[in-house]
């Protein structure tokens, strides 16, 4: 297999996500030096976080992410190429990151469903696929849990949340979601995916949703961490 892609390699030469680098042939998107680059959150710091974002709110049960998002650095242009460049493959390929980094965790979860984040239908049409999606399908992938995408729904069209406070966000995301088949979710246990969860407003939302139409408990799983 690594002389096969050494030989499309030579033909059609892959490059560095971040850094543009020509990439070797077990290099997969970024090249060594930019991977070596991304931070993984302490035990203390996943603590923190969860705290902050969801302790008040008592709807989500446990969270945790596999990396820490930081503007203009590497993971950051791995994510982008995903969202906006029609990067799918990328999308399994964090999964899969999740997945071996947070494997622990989500095995204690014991859930039955993972969840993406939905998108609103005009959003995903525009953009042609949910990155969330392809997250949790490289999770379910190597963890064996199962993936549903018809249960939770977005309804409410937002703008992005990317330059708004905690208090715009909330509102920006209050009743986006609602439940398109409720007997799935009865007493289960879910999962819910995101490619990154800055103050845990959507997340929130989606679980709120979630409990109050029968689900057992709600947990939090992501790609990355933002402030």
């Amino acid at each position: 297999m690594e002389r096969l892609v050494q030989f499309l390699d030579f033909f059609i030469p892959r490059f560095c996500l971040s850094c543009r680098v020509k990439l070797h042939s077990k290099e997969i998107y970024l090249c060594s030096e930019c991977s070596d680059k991304i931070i993984r959150p302490t035990e203390n710091r996943i603590a923190q976080e969860f705290n902050k974002k969801f302790e008040k709110g008592k709807i989500i049960s446990g969270f945790t992410s596999a990396y820490l998002f930081e503007k203009d650095k590497p993971l950051q242009h791995l994510i982008h190429s995903l969202k906006y460049e029609e990067n799918f493959k990328i999308g399994i390929y964090l999964g899969k990151k999740v997945a071996e980094l947070c494997k622990e965790s989500i095995i204690n979860w014991k859930a039955d469903y993972l969840l993406p984040v939905p998108l609103h239908h005009l959003k995903k049409a525009e953009r042609g696929y949910n990155q969330s999606y392809f997250i949790a399908k490289g999770i379910s992938s190597l963890l064996k849990i199962n993936l549903n995408t018809g249960i939770l729904k977005r309804k409410k069209y937002t703008s992005t949340q990317t330059e708004l406070t905690l208090l715009e966000r909330k509102s920006n995301i209050k009743d986006a979601f609602t439940i398109a088949k409720i007997k799935p979710i009865k007493d289960k246990i879910i999962i819910l995916v995101d490619d990154v969860i800055t103050t845990g407003a959507t997340i929130t939302e989606c679980g709120e949703v979630l409990l109050k139409n029968g689900a057992a408990k709600v947990y939090a799983l992501s790609v990355a961490i933002a402030d």
